[in-house]
């Protein structure tokens, strides 16, 4: 059967959600707003939980859960009903402001800034660049956080020019400390980092405290190629999976399943998870934990529950480049427009085994979707997800899958068009299986 996801309905849904979305936290916004919108309500951490059935969703900091109980809880399954659960990350590489910032070298005033992730520092040179974040300040009960985006161009890491290095297009070589500063105005003494800060979060200077803030490029995702056939967007690499990952929980709740939808997007996947909010820590277990227990649930049903479950991460994987075919696995060349990838490594840098792969195949097959499997070169090093995290921690059956880019880990990444409808298709057939 063919699924019921419009694919210029989501291409545009996916440009929106990524241009409204420069940081982890914007992104956990944005998809809390798109939640609450169709009757998901937010529940705080250190509040008792509704112990009726319902949908409802926690924020913290860059990272978001989402679930829905009024099917499996509803209909009489029980507080021992399994998850299935669709995973994502909602950060990317970037530059990021550190603490002390503001310095001047020959008339020119920069910002100090330190690499976050695997990115490709080429790909962050003469770009028009802005800042985004979050911003502890001193409120009347103590430290608030506040968010803002900046739109406007700002920033710019200036290239050096050919004639002052001719052997530039021979290989390029950029030092992180000497050569990736952005600069962002001119004059001999340091620009104002905290007074900008408070222009834009509207407090006074003295009431900044502290920061996380980054720099995003401020171009605007477009549809490119002769038939517009493709996606041209910052971050794909992986907010596209997170707004699938939320399309496909709204379409999957309608269908009031007999188990639990759960929808997590986990902040610092590409610095290794560990954080109070990351997929090694304890936010994923404990929200389960307390999903059961708030249906009545004991230890055991808990328990019982996650031996049920079944965890789909999901994170972009490598099209085949046309001008780097050589890189790829020749037996398994992957696509863009060419539907969902399943991402599969023995040495389990990808949690997939047969059981994860038999059950995602199965729901793109019910989502009447095509799929793909991927395998990095035996010669080459594979890259890892939240999946071997997420499946170690909870002891539930996980699969790796993703959608095919290029350019991943540039400051500008390549997808197809069609991909995100089938995408979400196919995360939504998995959330709630016939």
């Amino acid at each position: 059967m063919a699924h019921s996801f419009d694919t210029e309905t989501e291409a545009q849904g996916l440009i929106d959600y990524v241009d409204a979305s420069p940081t982890p936290f914007h992104a956990c916004e944005q998809a809390a707003a798109r939640l609450a919108a169709e009757g998901f309500t937010e529940v705080v951490e250190a509040q008792a939980w509704p112990t009726e059935p319902g949908r409802h969703y926690l924020v913290r900091g860059g990272s978001l859960i989402a679930w829905d109980t009024t099917g499996a809880h509803g209909a009489g399954s029980g507080p021992a009903a399994g998850f299935r659960v669709v995973g994502a990350h909602t950060d990317s590489p970037n530059l990021r402001i550190k603490p002390n910032p503001d310095h001047s070298r020959v008339g020119w005033q920069l910002l100090g800034v330190e690499s976050y992730g695997g990115l490709i520092l080429s790909s962050w040179l003469d770009r028009d660049l802005g800042l985004a974040g979050r911003v502890a300040v001193r409120g009347a009960g103590g430290v608030e956080s506040r968010t803002f985006h900046g739109r406007e161009a700002l920033l710019r890491v200036a290239q050096l020019a050919i004639h002052l290095d001719r052997s530039q297009n021979d290989g390029l070589t950029l030092n992180k400390q000497a050569h990736m500063e952005p600069l962002w105005g001119l004059g001999d003494e340091p620009g104002d980092f905290v007074g900008y800060l408070a222009e834009q979060v509207g407090v006074d200077h003295e009431d900044v405290l502290s920061w996380d803030v980054m720099t995003h490029p401020v171009q605007p995702s477009a549809r490119l190629g002769r038939s517009r056939e493709l996606i041209a967007a910052p971050r794909l690499d992986n907010l596209a999976t997170s707004y699938a990952g939320v399309r496909a929980l709204l379409d999957a709740v309608a269908t009031e399943p007999s188990h639990v939808p759960v929808l997590v997007l986990f902040d610092h996947e590409e610095i290794g998870s560990t954080s109070e909010r990351g997929a090694t820590s304890t936010l994923l277990p404990s929200v389960l934990e307390r999903i059961v227990a708030a249906g009545g649930g004991t230890r055991d049903d808990y328990w019982r529950a996650l031996a049920a479950t079944v965890i789909a991460s999901g994170d972009m994987g490598h099209a085949t480049h046309p001008n780097y075919a050589e890189r790829h696995e020749p037996m398994h060349q992957i696509s863009v427009n060419g539907g969902p990838v399943l991402k599969v490594n023995t040495n389990l840098r990808y949690a997939t085994d047969s059981v994860g792969a038999a059950a995602f195949r199965l729901a793109c097959e019910q989502a009447g979707v095509p799929m793909q499997t991927f395998v990095t070169r035996s010669d080459l090093p594979c890259g890892s997800t939240v999946g071997p995290v997420t499946s170690s921690l909870t002891g539930a059956t996980t699969v790796d899958f993703g959608a095919a880019l290029l350019s991943m880990h540039s400051t500008r990444e390549l997808m197809g068009a069609e991909d995100p409808a089938m995408y979400a298709a196919a995360l939504s057939a998995f959330l709630a299986p016939a």
